[in-house]
């Protein structure tokens, strides 16, 4: 016999599988499921910019031209996020800041989102109330040095003194690589990174020190980068990426799915030339992606074509590292930086 206890439960058990059911028949708006507006966005809508922090001067993540132009794979994120967000790239405005700097910056609500070449890190997740929201450049700890120095790998720089900036991981890494390996190695330290290459070029310190993707960009820099080499041995991981304050859930989604779509675009051959012609794709996943089939936007709060507008202005992630780390830039193989499908590490989650 049946205890109200039972018929209670499978009540309750066929009321939830009964709401799937409608759910996927049709009979629930997925629109209607998206998170209530969040501060974020409402603020930068109100303003009419994205307040986006970016890295003082690096080549390759963030750099102004000869013109003054912000340039690098950090500011085409800036650009993609205001473009889907306030339907103009343009409306974009740039904070550089120094690694010392930046959460600060970030906590105070000066900027919206830190684009800025930093490593997601325990603590930085933790005790410093951001969000880690994506992994937009794999990278590992490394040095520049003078080819004249004779080191060929790290454990060579016994006694050295290694320029670097303030604020970073990168001090920590140096002192955990000493320590386990019982090198001698000092620092010298900086607030910008334009600074701790200055001191190096002029003699002060025996090289310098950095994210590998920062180090390629730091030598195209000096007067004669010849003279300058990039160890191959890396002393850390950086996955360098994309903070944010925590307490913002439909901010979040928003940053992390725009990185998810920019990757995916590139997986399934959408391009900044081709992302209009592909509205006649015979393939469902790219009609979701660009908007042609679903509310992906509106479940974001955002229009459905929100990330046609972004792969038309900045290219997905492969033409965004090419145009600033690829063979006509810094020469930087992809590496980790490509897809999970090419032997690199973005590997990226369905959009359905």
């Amino acid at each position: 016999m049946q205890t109200l206890k039972d018929l209670l439960r499978r009540g309750a058990l066929a009321a939830i599988a009964g709401g799937i059911a409608a759910l996927f028949a049709g009979n629930v708006a997925l629109a209607q499921l998206a998170p209530p507006p969040g501060p974020t966005v409402e603020a930068i809508k109100r303003r009419g910019t994205l307040n986006c922090g970016i890295d003082t001067g690096v080549p390759g993540f963030a750099a102004q031209d000869a013109s003054g132009t912000w340039k690098g794979i950090d500011i085409d994120y800036c650009r993609a996020l205001a473009v889907a967000i306030l339907g103009d790239a343009s409306k974009s405005k740039y904070t550089p800041t120094t690694a010392a700097a930046r959460f600060t910056v970030l906590q105070s609500g000066e900027i919206d989102v830190l684009i800025r070449d930093s490593t997601l890190t325990f603590t930085r997740s933790t005790a410093l109330g951001l969000d880690q929201v994506a992994v937009n450049f794999y990278a590992g700890q490394g040095f520049l040095v003078r080819k004249a120095l004779g080191v060929s790998k790290a454990a060579d720089l016994q006694g050295a003194t290694i320029c670097t900036v303030t604020g970073a991981t990168l001090e920590l890494n140096i002192a955990d690589f000493a320590r386990s390996t019982g090198a001698r190695i000092g620092t010298l330290l900086f607030d910008k990174a334009e600074e701790a290459i200055a001191a190096m070029e002029a003699g002060r310190c025996d090289g310098y020190t950095d994210d590998s993707g920062s180090l390629a960009g730091m030598r195209s820099t000096l007067k004669v980068p010849a003279d300058w080499m990039v160890l191959p041995e890396l002393i850390s991981k950086e996955p360098l990426g994309i903070h944010i304050r925590s307490g913002d859930p439909r901010w979040q989604k928003i940053v992390f799915w725009l990185d998810t779509m920019l990757k995916s675009a590139e997986e399934f051959g959408v391009t900044q030339a081709n992302a209009d012609q592909m509205k006649s794709s015979k393939d469902p996943f790219v009609l979701r992606l660009i908007g042609v089939e679903g509310d992906f936007g509106k479940m974001l709060g955002l229009d459905n074509d929100f990330f046609l507008r972004a792969v038309k202005t900045v290219g997905n992630y492969g033409e965004m590292y090419d145009r600033h780390f690829g063979p006509n830039a810094l020469d930087l193989p992809r590496g980790l930086n490509n897809l999970w499908n090419k032997g690199g590490m973005h590997y990226t989650l369905p959009l359905r």
